[in-house]
């Protein structure tokens, strides 16, 4: 898999999140925790995108 194309796979997967995030703080009932783990593997993911187009 090209630079490039794993860029984009990883874009699309924060975006997932971003959209899971979104309806958990909306969602009654939702846990604190899976919310923060959610925020976690965005920032992940972030982390990680910025770090190969850096070096891309």
């Amino acid at each position: 898999m090209s630079v490039s194309a794993h860029l984009s796979e990883l874009k699309k997967k924060h975006a997932n999140l971003s959209l899971q995030v979104e309806e958990a703080q909306r969602a009654p009932g939702i846990d604190d925790l899976h919310i923060a783990q959610l925020k976690k593997q965005k920032l992940k993911l972030k982390e990680e995108i910025e770090r190969l187009s850096v070096s891309a």
